[in-house]
C-alpha cells in the first residue's frame, strides 16, 4: 500500500484495517485513584495538579480523561484550567485498554515531530509498520511500545494510517484516543494531506498528459496479493504534482494522494505505463529504458525496492488547531539513484 488509513468499527477490507482484529483481543484494567487537594496545592490549575499527583500517566492521557469526566472534582467535570481549592477531592475512575499483545522492543525511531498528543516518524526502508503474519516482531509498533509503553492503550498504537515496508517516510501517530481518532477523521475528510516522492521510467511529455490519474483501484483477479485498475474497484486518484526531468527517459515526480487505497501510488503509475524504478510487483521489464549508460542501466537493474518516498505530511493539529507541516529529506539509496540518472 502507498497509504491507507486505520478507522474504527469499519468492515475489514482491502483500503482500511481494522485494529481490532489480527487476534489483537483488546484487555483493561481498572483505575480508580483519589487524591485530597492540601493547602499547599490550592490555586494550582486541575491539569497541572493531576500530572503531579497521578504521575504515572501522561499529560495527554489525563487532559482526555478530564475532557471525557473520567477524573473528575468533587464528582464534577471540569476544564482542564479549573483551580482547585483546598480539600477537594480529585476522583480518577477510568478503564485503561491494552488492544495488543504485541512485545516492546529497543528499536531506534528516527523522531521528526513530538508534543504530548501528536508524533511524527520518519520511516526507514525495510521496516514493517505493525506485526502480521511473517513479521511478528522488529516492527514500527514494537519500537512505539518501547520508546512509549502509553501507546499499549491505543488500537495498533496510536497508528493512524500506514506505508509499506520497503517505502520510506512519514507516519504521523496520535498518543491519545482523542487524537488518535481525529486524525483519523482529517484522513478521511482530506485535510491531512500526504507528498511522495518516486523515480519513474517515463519522459517528461508523456508524464505531463497524466497530471491527474482516477482510475478504480481492487484487487487483482487472478494474483489476490495485487491490486488494479479495475472497473470494480473502489474510487482512487493520484495528482502528479511536479516532474524532474532526471534523464530522456527517466523522471522525479512529486505525487499527492487525494485517496488512499492500498498500493496506489505504485498501481496507478504503473497503469500509465511509468512505473517506480525498483517495484518488482508493478514495474517488472518496463522499467529499462533506451539511453542508458553501463551503469545507469545495473543503477535501475538492482535498486532494491520501489524507489517511493513519502517525503511530506500536513495535518491540523488535533489540539491546538494549529496547521503542522512535516518534511524527511529523501533517503541516501533515492539520492544515489537520482544523482546517477541525472549524469550527462
Amino acid at each position: 500500500m502507498d497509504e491507507i488509513y486505520i478507522h474504527h468499527n469499519q468492515d475489514d477490507n482491502d483500503d482500511v484495517h481494522n485494529p481490532n482484529s489480527d487476534n489483537n483481543e483488546s484487555e483493561s484494567a481498572s483505575v480508580n485513584l483519589l487524591h485530597i487537594v492540601t493547602a499547599s496545592q490550592a490555586g494550582m490549575r486541575i491539569d497541572k495538579l493531576s500530572a503531579q499527583v497521578f504521575g504515572e500517566f501522561s499529560r495527554a492521557q489525563l487532559q482526555d480523561w478530564l475532557k471525557s469526566g473520567a477524573l473528575t472534582v468533587n464528582d464534577s467535570v471540569v476544564k482542564p484550567k479549573y483551580r482547585v481549592k483546598a480539600d477537594e477531592q480529585l476522583q480518577l475512575q477510568a478503564q485503561i485498554e491494552s488492544h495488543s499483545e504485541d512485545k516492546p522492543e529497543d528499536i531506534a525511531l528516527d523522531i521528526i515531530y513530538e508534543d504530548d498528543t501528536v508524533l511524527v516518524i520518519n520511516k526507514p526502508v525495510g521496516m514493517v509498520v505493525h506485526p502480521g503474519a511473517g513479521n511478528p516482531t522488529g516492527t514500527l509498533v514494537n519500537a512505539l511500545l518501547y520508546h512509549y509503553p502509553n501507546q499499549a492503550q491505543l488500537p495498533r498504537a496510536g497508528l493512524v494510517h500506514r506505508i509499506d515496508k520497503d517505502t520510506s517516510g512519514l507516519l504521523v501517530i496520535g498518543k491519545t484516543k482523542s487524537a488518535q481518532l481525529e486524525l483519523q477523521e482529517q484522513l478521511k475528510d482530506k485535510s491531512v494531506y500526504r507528498h511522495y516522492r518516486c523515480v519513474v521510467a517515463g519522459d517528461q511529455a508523456s508524464l505531463m498528459r497524466h497530471r491527474t490519474i482516477d482510475a478504480p483501484i481492487g484487487r487483482h483477479r487472478s494474483q489476490r496479493t495485487k491490486m488494479a485498475v479495475i472497473g470494480t474497484g473502489k474510487p482512487a486518484v493520484t495528482h502528479i504534482q511536479e516532474i524532474t526531468e532526471l534523464s530522456a527517459n527517466y523522471c522525479l515526480l512529486d505525487v499527492c494522494l487525494e485517496t488512499g487505497r492500498t498500493h496506489q501510488i505504485r498501481v496507478h503509475l504503473s497503469h500509465i505505463g511509468h512505473p517506480i524504478i525498483g517495484d518488482a510487483v508493478y514495474g517488472s521489464k518496463s522499467q529499462l529504458r533506451s539511453g542508458l549508460d553501463v551503469a545507469q542501466r545495473q543503477a535501475v537493474i538492482e535498486f532494491p525496492r520501489q524507489a517511493l518516498h513519502a517525503y511530506c505530511l500536513g495535518f491540523i493539529h488535533p489540539e491546538t488547531g494549529e496547521e503542522i507541516e512535516v518534511t524527511a529529506p529523501l533517503p541516501e539509496d533515492m539520492q544515489a539513484l537520482v544523482s546517477i540518472l541525472a549524469e550527462g
